[in-house]
């Protein structure tokens, strides 16, 4: 049965200028979302999900504050505002615009204004890590993040895995070892080609906005620029790298290390939601 049947109700509330048959709804790794005209309708897929809920508007409110020269989503309406028993949910702002096609890329002068817009993204990004208002209101990465992490992993992933994927999990986790405590920055957390939306001008993409600020801290770019290297290859992370003038061997080991980590990351948030089909997808190379 379909979402838009489900909660059927609700939607037609939360969207009542739109059909709702004729709405695209798209699933996350967290929510399900349902795209109306000038918002959508962020509808958690786990109990764990739905009490990340008010820290997630709380982030989205704080950003919304800041000119970082692209559009993030605004929290217009969340569940329990007027004490309803209805299923748990946040409506945020549209984001106009689509993500980015990989094919765009065969274009260089496509690649060079790509690089340029999300090496000022990444820029941005950092500049608002230094706002006390935003510092106050985001989390911080923890000192112990990614030993915490490594735990989790061979504790609850480790026996869903085969002899070469525990082979393969502890390399990656020991490369983790030399990470430094960064918090300097705000980083998105998942700058993946779907979260990044793209309106085209005179034939060439123009950043509209960014989506999806689940996982916003205050740590290491490092993991944003391992995020763009994993949606768009090694050319385009090159060339914002040297743009941003981020490029020395510290930031491509870091980025090394922290792409390592992405499908083990999906799966221990999926073990941990009860979502067994991102934990699928996420243990594929590791059974």
């Amino acid at each position: 049965m379909s979402i838009r049947t489900t909660h059927r109700a609700l939607l037609s509330r939360l969207l009542p200028d739109d059909k709702l048959d004729d709405l695209a709804v798209r699933q996350g790794q967290f929510h399900t979302v349902v795209i109306g005209t000038n918002r959508v309708v962020c509808l958690p897929r786990s109990r764990a999900a739905a009490a990340r809920l008010p820290q997630r508007a709380a982030a989205l409110h704080a950003l919304a504050g800041l000119d970082l020269g692209f559009r993030t989503p605004e929290p217009l309406l969340q569940s329990g505002t007027h004490g309803t028993d209805e299923a748990p949910f946040l409506v945020l702002s549209r984001i106009p615009g689509e993500p980015l096609e990989t094919e765009a890329l065969n274009d260089a002068q496509v690649v060079d204004t790509v690089a340029t817009q999300y090496a000022t993204l990444l820029s941005a990004l950092a500049h608002a890590g230094t706002d006390e208002t935003v510092r106050a209101v985001l989390p911080h990465a923890s000192a112990d993040r990614w030993r915490r992490f490594a735990q989790g992993v061979r504790a609850e992933l480790f026996p869903l895995m085969s002899v070469s994927g525990h082979l393969r999990a502890e390399r990656e986790l020991t490369a983790l070892d030399s990470l430094p405590h960064l918090t300097q920055a705000v980083v998105h957390g998942d700058l993946g080609a779907e979260n990044v939306h793209w309106e085209w001008e005179h034939g060439l993409p123009r950043l509209s906005g960014v989506l999806d600020w689940d996982g916003v801290t205050l740590s290491d770019p490092a993991e944003d620029l391992a995020a763009i290297s994993a949606s768009y290859g090694p050319e385009l992370l090159d060339r914002v790298l040297t743009l941003g003038n981020w490029a020395n061997h510290g930031v491509l080991t870091r980025i090394a290390a922290i792409r390592g980590t992405f499908a083990l990351q999906q799966a221990l948030y999926a073990v941990r939601d009860g979502d067994e089909e991102e934990l699928v997808d996420g243990l594929a190379d590791y059974r």
